[in-house]
């Protein structure tokens, strides 16, 4: 019986020592295997030097060849000019735009001048000097904020709190952003100021914004004679409140007896409609801010400049760009002899 703890111990100590030795095997097992993927990754950075170093003359011809086929299309072919325009859309509006954009971007890489300059009211010759139009959103995180802000208000406060700002960003769509940048790259530097007026007539004579215009403005009226009725309202009670605290004040004092809670009580009411009528005012201020901002179907922040902006950067460089093609497709044809010539001694 005096034997059966000195057992136990012995049992207890081989049990750990075989966990140990199964977990110093685990991480000797994870080391090797992280070991042979930095083996791999610099087996195959020797492999790719070694067939730079075989191929070197051909890839060195490639890039010349590239660079100075470069060099004479970037002083040949005419030189290619931004324009942006940004904007501001207005009763839904933005998905008409976006699709209005894309519609002339398809006739310009399709090259139909024609259709292209009857759809923007220009020239076939100034149409076909543009090569691109796109537009993107073009907001800040103040404006995402704002816009975050101005879609929680219309919630309610269940529903508050299941969105974050985070969840937000995460399905913020570009359409949500409340500013839109139109842009037109073409090798004539005037062209884009010419669009402008076909481009934002596409989207004002749209019947439906036409209508959402309307109803907006004839809503903004009618709020605008709501507050002003209430504004007389407050004037015409002051009023009143003032000709019966005058009237009190030429009542001769019977001895001591004034009424200080009623005196108490007009003050309150009067300090009340002073508060209401600054609420109003600030409603008032809000209002013709909407105004402003929903006079238009499509409100232009920034117009396209008069003259167009050459276009710049090393990728919009053709001698840049067609090394780097030339670069990467005598890689792929050198690559493909190799497999070709692998496959066959592979069937031998």
């Amino acid at each position: 019986m005096a034997e059966q703890p000195s057992n136990q111990n012995n049992s207890d100590e081989i049990d750990l020592g075989q966990l140990f030795q199964i977990i110093g095997r685990g991480f000797q097992k994870f080391f090797n295997f992280i070991g042979s993927i930095f083996k791999g990754l610099f087996h195959l950075l020797i492999l790719f030097l070694l067939f730079i170093q075989k191929h070197f003359v051909i890839l060195a011809v490639a890039v010349v060849a590239g660079g100075v086929g470069g060099y004479f299309l970037d002083n040949y072919l005419p030189e290619k000019y931004v324009s942006k325009m940004v904007v501001e859309p207005n009763f839904n509006s933005v998905q008409q735009l976006y699709n209005n954009i894309d519609f002339y971007n398809d006739l310009a890489e399709a090259q139909d001048s024609i259709s292209l300059a009857s759809a923007l009211d220009i020239s076939t010759i100034e149409a076909a000097s543009i090569k691109k139009i796109f537009v993107d959103s073009y907001s800040d995180e103040n404006q995402k904020i704002k816009l975050f802000d101005n879609f929680i208000k219309n919630l309610d406060t269940t529903t508050i709190k299941t969105i974050d700002f985070e969840n937000y960003l995460k399905n913020f769509n570009s359409l949500d952003a409340r500013f839109h940048q139109i842009s037109i790259v073409s090798t004539d530097n005037l062209v884009a100021k010419k669009t402008q007026p076909a481009i934002i007539n596409s989207i004002s004579v749209n019947d439906y914004f036409k209508l959402q215009k309307r109803i907006n403005e004839e809503n903004l009226a009618l709020q605008d004679s709501i507050y002003m009725q209430q504004l007389t309202e407050i004037d015409s009670l002051q009023s009143l409140y003032k000709r019966v605290l005058e009237k009190e004040a030429e009542k001769p004092m019977q001895g001591t007896n004034i009424n200080l809670a009623e005196n108490g009580q007009s003050q309150n009411k009067e300090l009340a409609l002073v508060k209401e009528r600054e609420v109003i005012k600030e409603k008032l201020v809000e209002l013709n801010e909407e105004r402003a901002n929903k006079s238009e179907i499509l409100n232009i922040i920034s117009d396209f400049p008069t003259r167009g902006v050459k276009q710049r950067g090393l990728l919009k460089s053709y001698k840049v760009k067609l090394p780097l093609i030339a670069l990467g497709f005598v890689i792929c044809l050198l690559l493909f002899l190799r497999l070709r010539i692998f496959l066959s001694n592979y069937s031998d």
